[in-house]
């Protein structure tokens, strides 16, 4: 899979050299290339932004530089299958959309900063916008990597375990289960006898006991999309759940 950045800030991407991406893109599962916004102005200062028309606070990041440069990320490798514009205006990044964006072979990602991005932008070329969440940041870079790291977890062989990733919060709507490792008792705290047992039906019931009760606790709203069992609602203790 290939992934291009647009960006003001190259120097942020760091992270991505780093960790489960970095061992990606050095076994070539994972090509990630950035763009510095400021290569595709055309006056001697370099500048990407500019006063918004019809007055207001800040500045407003300008369309020909966004559109140069994807001009030459197409020429470089074709037409992406997607050109994502991160903004809190987008579609909420979740589970599925990052599976879903995973399947693609080339995805474009345009970082915002400043008061916003010339409108035309969105218009004329971004194909879709996603917010990793309900609040504003300084710029885009955090979401793109955010958005990355999602969906490069989705790309075959990038994981070492792929059941660990089927495993994850979300992947059936419901969060994790508490995981535990040695030793077996560590300031008082001990683990679940459950699972010293070795007995592995039982400890399919307590996983899945355990994701359906702290995502009650936790994120009830998750269970009005879930189908639950006869057996996961005797696993929840409440018969008559109601999750309407």
């Amino acid at each position: 899979m290939r992934v291009d950045i647009v960006t003001i800030f190259p120097e942020a991407f760091t992270p991505l050299q780093v960790s489960m991406i970095g061992r990606a893109r050095e076994r070539g599962l994972l090509d990630v290339h950035i763009w510095d916004l400021r290569d595709f102005t055309t006056d001697r200062h370099r500048q990407v932004d500019d006063a918004p028309y019809g007055g207001g606070a800040g500045m407003v990041m300008k369309p020909e530089p966004f559109f140069a440069a994807v001009d030459a990320i197409r020429a470089e490798a074709g037409e992406p299958a997607h050109i994502i514009l991160t903004s809190p205006q987008g579609a909420r990044l979740t589970h599925a959309l990052a599976e879903e964006m995973a399947g693609k072979n080339h995805l474009v990602l345009l970082c915002g900063h400043y008061e916003g991005i010339d409108e035309r932008v969105r218009e004329g070329l971004a194909t879709d916008e996603i917010s990793i969440g309900d609040y504003v940041l300084t710029g885009g870079e955090l979401p793109a990597m955010v958005i990355v790291d999602a969906v490069a977890r989705f790309v075959p062989g990038v994981v070492g375990d792929a059941a660990s990733v089927e495993a994850d919060s979300f992947a059936e709507g419901l969060l994790d289960y508490p995981h535990y490792t040695r030793p077996p008792e560590f300031r008082g705290m001990t683990v679940p006898e459950v699972l010293l047992s070795g007995n592995h039906e039982a400890i399919r019931r307590w996983r899945r006991a355990q994701r359906l009760r702290r995502t009650l606790r936790r994120r009830p709203d998750l269970l009005k999309h879930e189908a639950l069992s006869d057996e996961d609602r005797r696993l929840l203790d409440v018969p008559d759940l109601d999750v309407d």
